[in-house]
């Protein structure tokens, strides 16, 4: 008998959602930073094993949109907890607010198989941990269930625990899948992944990443041209960096990792450009690939 199914991990931003979806899938198909709104996207993960398949929707962080991209975000979240078979809600274990407690209580209402996990307990102390799983004893959950995404803990068991979950069904997809993402998308994210990791505060959430051109010049070298937009002529400069230090940094570090995705030698061209507002623009929206389905 084979069991398959679609699981959807909610939470507030930056619980170490995509760093789990990674976990369970074993490669990196989504992009991780400590910066909140880090995933925009709805995004795929697929884990196959022998007699099942799981099917992973990792989602933006619950938040209030404060632009039409919050609110896009916000819409791909809703949207994938649609014909789920299972819902993962993540909670911080280190930092559990009242955000997390209304999520949690919001979440319990969905009508199918429901774990609340409890995410960097590599970080928590046991007495604390122990506190964390009776404050939530009664929220309606299947398992409460610890892990550390990050180190890898627990990761296993809440594997064999979620395949329980799941009805009998087909293989959705084939077995060398891990996701459903193209792979110019995955480019674009990795791009805005390096940004992320360097560049200050005020600047991040105004990043967004448009890929102009890939080609495949031969079996062994892709050409990659990307511009890289923000809000302000300020951002710009720290973007490019002094003499284009930091824009070469950001290139460097994402040609590598576009490099072990195509498995392909890569030029890559990264250019900048101010786009005033473009978070509150549904033109600038749909060219960076946030596309809202009606």
């Amino acid at each position: 008998m084979y069991h398959s199914g679609f699981v959807a991990i909610i939470g507030r931003p930056n619980v170490g959602k995509s760093t789990l979806m990674n976990a369970m899938v074993g490669e990196k198909v989504a992009i991780v930073s400590n910066r909140p709104q880090t995933t925009r996207n709805r995004i795929m993960g697929i884990s196959t094993q022998k007699e099942s398949q799981l099917v992973f929707l990792d989602t933006p962080g619950l938040h209030t949109p404060h632009n039409r991209l919050g609110e896009y975000m916000m819409q791909a979240a809703k949207e994938a907890l649609q014909g789920i078979d299972a819902l993962v809600v993540m909670v911080d274990a280190t930092a559990v607010g009242k955000q997390d407690d209304q999520i949690v209580k919001d979440m319990s209402a969905y009508k199918v198989k429901k774990a609340l996990v409890l995410n960097k307990i590599d970080l928590l102390r046991k007495d604390a941990l122990l506190s964390l799983i009776q404050r939530y004893a009664e929220a309606g959950y299947d398992d409460i269930v610890p892990i550390s995404a990050q180190t890898g803990d627990g990761i296993e068991a809440f594997k064999q625990l979620l395949i329980g979950y799941m009805p009998e069904g087909p293989q959705y997809f084939p077995e060398d899948a891990v996701t459903d993402q193209p792979e110019r998308l995955i480019c674009a994210e990795l791009i805005r992944e390096k940004a992320l990791l360097h560049l200050r505060e005020e600047v991040p959430h105004g990043i967004g990443v448009e890929m102009m051109a890939i080609n495949k010049l031969s079996d062994n070298l892709t050409e990659i041209h990307a511009t890289i937009y923000c809000e302000r002529p300020a951002h710009k400069g720290i973007i490019i960096g002094k003499q284009g230090t930091m824009l070469k940094q950001i290139g460097q570090e994402a040609r590598a990792d576009i490099e072990t995705l195509l498995g392909t030698h890569v030029h890559l061209e990264l250019w900048v450009k101010v786009r005033e507002n473009w978070r509150n623009r549904m033109d600038d929206l749909r060219t960076l690939g946030y596309e809202r389905k009606e």
